[in-house]
């Protein structure tokens, strides 16, 4: 008899560890729906969660937590955080979807769909020290009209503005304003974050500062981003918006370099790379005016290698003070060496100016293009080494730029804070080089994902032989070794913060930096 009582005993426990090993959902489930949210679970018809603009990666989780307060998120972490190594269960923020290489997905955890959160409204706050509360899962383009509203708006940027606030603040944002603020992490008093056990801290410089700078381009490692206040500056009503050609690297990176030194007349440097594009002036007229017509109709792109020099001028159209900006635009352009037959100006709105991309994106969509693989590439380079880089990539690697654009500016170091998590090169200029290819499915050709991926891995091999710092932006690895060698000397930091942070690593799982240990008994 106490044969057969162990024997069963023996078989119910191996049958148990059986299902959670096969069925791992049965418990779990049951156990989320039991949560006291305000909000709700989803359990099917998860496929929106499993998808990203990478367009390369698909993992489904078991459910996607739609919440309606930050209470929501701080039970479920916790929750999950209570069950222990022998739950599976992981939790991803999701923001607008953005992310390239499924790190905003979790494979049979819970997805956390952040545009549902509902905290406070945005609230602003004038005076000497302008800010903006708002919450983790709003997107940077609603940010942008309601501050309007009142005369203001954020200081630094990303070049695409549908974006959530707590995706951008996990990995930096830039854009063409970071040489002078700093990237969107620079811009940041406060914010409000549930960590990996489930508590809801706020921080800030001041008031539990490690997490707050563990936080902030900790790729979601730490914390879950809830809210956040932004600091504003006096909103421009115009841009002048400026773009010349160069057809030599050496002297595009001087006169960027020098723009970005000192105190610049433009609010906005960037600069792109054209490789053997066909009636480039020609597709500028759409949106800008050549500065002198006859001329421009005459430049030839095709064939050439050629960088372009992006400018903004922020303004008010006072009558009194445009003769003054004109006269500045004009000398500060003079004092550069572009080819005087490619200067293209225009005049538009500043909402219009900083939600361009989303211009391109309507059309896209429209086209059916938008929705295609996105194997894109972001480098950050020392300065000191851009030139070798520009020589090897656009003189030999690549040989045209039909896949997407390929951005190119340089930022100043002294602008971002080394407390934060975000790993860039150690020179105190470095260079910002985006690939932003699309791949057309299916196609076995240049514009297929093979191909584009082989070209990236060609460029990565080359900055790996050639010993250049490159640091990643947007970073993407496979090991934990490749995570080390990327984050360097800062790793021992990172991997402590993880510990104190989100012990179990439930966070973030889509990163693929730390893995949560299970135990199956």
């Amino acid at each position: 008899m106490l044969f057969l009582r162990s024997f069963i005993i023996l078989f119910l426990t191996c049958l148990t560890i059986k299902l959670n090993l096969c069925f791992p959902s049965i418990i779990p489930s049951s156990s989320l729906k039991a949560l006291p949210v305000d909000g709700h679970f989803k359990f099917e018809q998860l496929d929106h969660a499993a998808k990203d603009f990478g367009n390369r990666y698909s993992f489904l989780p078991l459910a996607v937590l739609h919440p309606k307060s930050v209470s929501d998120i701080a039970i479920t972490v916790r929750h999950i955080w209570q069950m222990g190594p022998s739950s599976q269960l992981t939790v991803a923020a999701r923001g607008h979807g953005h992310s390239l290489q499924g790190q905003a997905q979790a494979h049979r955890g819970v997805v956390i769909n952040m545009e549902s959160l509902q905290g406070p409204k945005m609230q602003l706050h004038t005076g000497n020290s302008p800010y903006v509360d708002v919450s983790g899962g709003e997107l940077w383009i609603n940010i942008l009209r309601e501050t309007l509203k009142h005369g203001f708006s954020p200081k630094s940027w990303t070049d695409y503005l549908h974006l959530t606030v707590g995706g951008t603040l996990s990995n930096a944002g830039i854009s063409g304003q970071a040489f002078r603020h700093g990237p969107q992490i620079s811009n940041v008093h406060q914010l409000e974050v549930v960590t990996g056990t489930g508590e809801v801290v706020n921080c800030s410089e001041k008031q539990n500062s490690d997490l707050f700078y563990s936080v902030l381009g900790g790729l979601g490692q730490f914390g879950i981003i809830t809210r956040a206040r932004i600091s504003l500056e006096p909103a421009p009503q115009m841009v002048k918006w400026i773009r010349v050609l160069y057809t030599d690297f050496a002297t595009f990176a001087r006169d960027q370099e020098k723009l970005i030194s000192g105190e610049s007349t433009f609010d906005y440097i960037e600069g792109f790379v054209i490789i053997n594009r066909t009636g480039l002036l020609n597709n500028w007229r759409s949106s800008f005016n050549p500065q002198d017509p006859v001329q421009a109709s005459q430049f030839k792109s095709d064939g050439k290698t050629l960088f372009c020099l992006e400018l903004a001028k922020y303004f008010n159209p006072n009558p009194e003070q445009m003769g003054a900006v004109n006269q500045e635009i004009k000398d500060s352009l003079s004092q550069l060496n572009h080819i005087p037959s490619t200067l293209f100006l225009s005049e538009v709105p500043y909402l219009d100016f900083l939600d361009r991309v989303h211009v391109s994106e309507i059309k896209l969509r429209s086209k059916g293009l938008w929705e295609v693989p996105h194997p894109w590439l972001n480098l950050l380079i020392p300065r000191s080494k851009i030139h070798i880089f520009a020589q090897q990539v656009f003189g030999n690697i690549l040989t045209d730029t039909s896949n997407g654009p390929i951005l190119i500016y340089p930022v100043n170091k002294s602008k971002w804070d080394n407390r934060t998590s975000v790993v860039i090169p150690e020179e105190e200029v470095f260079y910002l080089v985006a690939f932003l290819s699309s791949a057309v499915p299916s196609s076995t050709g240049n514009d297929g994902l093979d191909h584009i991926l082989v070209q990236n891995k060609r460029i990565l091999d080359y900055c790996e032989i050639a010993r250049l710092g490159v640091k990643q932006y947007l970073p993407h690895y496979s090991t934990q070794g490749e995570w080390q060698s990327h984050f360097g000397p800062q790793w021992e930091v990172f991997a402590q913060r993880k510990s104190t942070y989100d012990p179990l690593a439930l966070l973030a799982p889509g990163q693929r930096i730390f893995q949560k240990p299970i135990a199956y008994s």
